[in-house]
């Protein structure tokens, strides 16, 4: 679902490919938006004149960053707007991006109250689907699915599902399957999207890293092409490449950190005949430090954006009833016992904490040049949480916040509060609607709702 309009770029040099993609052994490397050249949408052939048509329409692009078990709600509030918002102490790490926030009060998902604790809480948060309880799982698609399935064939992965935790088998007390605490994403009503956990693999999957390729930098690859393309550019573009280049070389180099716990780690589990879901970390081979490993995955999806390789992701920082400790806080319990305490210093830290992996996102996005704006000007990010309260389990309001002008569709520096509208006009799902309807998805109803977000 593609509306755009064709216009003349200034001419450039013949030879320069007209999709932005760097070739090598083995490897296609998208790149960034360029001014010098093309790169969204399908080119059309060159006239004489050399000048290459290029698609005006920029990426409008969606992610959603999860975290489980509620906030330190004496601590989670916004006052004003735009660059005189104040900010929480919680939200404190949004401040250098507050003017393109805005901080959501009051929204909740009908069909994940009054059904129980913990999984009938978290599987729907992305489709407001009402959830089945029992043996055969029965839900919803989510919105990043539902998007993907409409608009990602635009792109080479139509979505990216993320995931900072392995997921956990069985069932909750409340006879809901654990799959629903454990997924966020969902492509229909019974099956959750397969998660990926390893950095490691989610970085070859934008870079088609195979086999032997692994071994290689990707750089060193396609260094040729790259040094011939950055002779055909501008001198903004051709900084703007090495910046890029650069960047993809730092993840990388932490990536291969995490490449050699894992490969350790497999090997561990086939001695041992154990599935390698089901060890501990590190002993899974994933990173110990939780705070390298949601760094690594944040900057996953950056690249994804920044090279157009996808246009909708999902990062699920923590499951719900999660077992992540936070030995950097200072905080001795894990996170879902810590979340019984959730007025304390200890929550609040934690709650601080996960926002600041949202800022880091979008602060790398931010820095992505893209057209008259950023990468993050052109996205639309969801920070979300399961419920209000973890001490009380309560859902009946939903802690939540966005960051992205999404193209210049979405308003951003506002603070919002839906508490007063009835529970007809504070449905997450009108808030996930009026985002779909921005991207060129208009929905009739999406989960539980059948009209946008009021004011939004």
């Amino acid at each position: 679902m593609s509306h755009r309009t064709e216009h003349r770029t200034q001419p450039v040099r013949r030879g320069v490919p007209r999709r932005i993609v760097l070739q090598g052994a083995g490897v296609a490397m998208s790149l960034p938006w360029m001014e010098s050249v093309p790169v969204w949408g399908q080119i059309p052939e060159a006239e004489s004149t050399g000048a290459i048509a290029a698609s005006s329409a920029t990426p409008q692009r969606f992610a959603a960053l999860f975290m489980a078990c509620g906030i330190n709600s004496e601590h989670w509030w916004a006052k004003g707007a735009g660059n005189e918002m104040e900010l929480s102490r919680s939200l404190a790490p949004m401040e250098s991006l507050k003017s393109k926030m805005n901080v959501i009060h009051g929204l909740f998902n009908r069909n994940a109250t009054e059904v129980g604790i913990h999984p009938g809480q978290t599987g729907n948060i992305l489709s407001g689907a009402s959830l089945q309880k029992g043996s055969e799982l029965k839900g919803g698609i989510s919105i990043d699915q539902l998007l993907a399935n409409h608009l990602g064939q635009q792109t080479a992965q139509p979505s990216l599902v993320l995931g900072c935790e392995q997921p956990v088998t069985g069932y909750h007390e409340t006879n809901f399957s654990m799959a629903y605490s454990s997924h966020i994403s969902w492509q229909n009503e019974t099956s959750p999207v397969p998660m990926e956990v390893y950095p490691s693999l989610a970085f070859d999957s934008l870079f088609d890293n195979r086999g032997n390729r692994r071994n290689k930098s990707v750089l060193d690859r396609v260094q040729e092409h790259a040094s011939s393309l950055s002779r055909q550019v501008s001198a903004t573009d051709r900084e703007r490449l090495d910046q890029y280049l650069t960047s993809v070389r730092e993840v990388e180099k932490r990536i291969e950190r995490a490449r050699s716990a894992q490969h350790k780690a497999t090997d561990n589990a086939a001695e041992k005949g154990q599935p390698i879901m089901t060890m501990k970390r590190p002993d899974n081979g994933l990173p110990e430090d939780i705070r390298e490993h949601m760094k690594l995955m944040c900057d996953v999806v950056a690249l994804a954006f920044q090279t157009d390789k996808t246009r909708f992701a999902t990062l699920l920082l923590c499951r719900d009833i999660s077992g992540l400790f936070y030995p950097f806080l200072d905080v001795r319990k894990a996170h879902h016992s810590a979340s019984h305490d959730d007025r304390s210093d200890d929550f609040e830290r934690i709650s601080r904490y996960y926002v600041s992996q949202m800022a880091y996102l979008a602060g790398r996005l931010e820095e992505m040049k893209e057209g008259d704006g950023s990468v993050l000007d052109h996205s639309c990010l969801v920070f979300v949480n399961n419920m209000w309260s973890g001490s009380k389990h309560d859902s009946h309001r939903l802690p939540l916040f966005t960051v992205g002008g999404l193209g210049g569709t979405l308003e951003t520096g506002r603070v919002m509060d839906y508490s007063e509208r009835g529970d007809d006009g504070r449905k997450l799902c009108s808030l996930y609607l009026s985002l779909m309807h921005r991207m060129g998805l208009p929905a009739d109803q999406f989960g539980d709702a059948t009209t946008k977000l009021a004011d939004l």
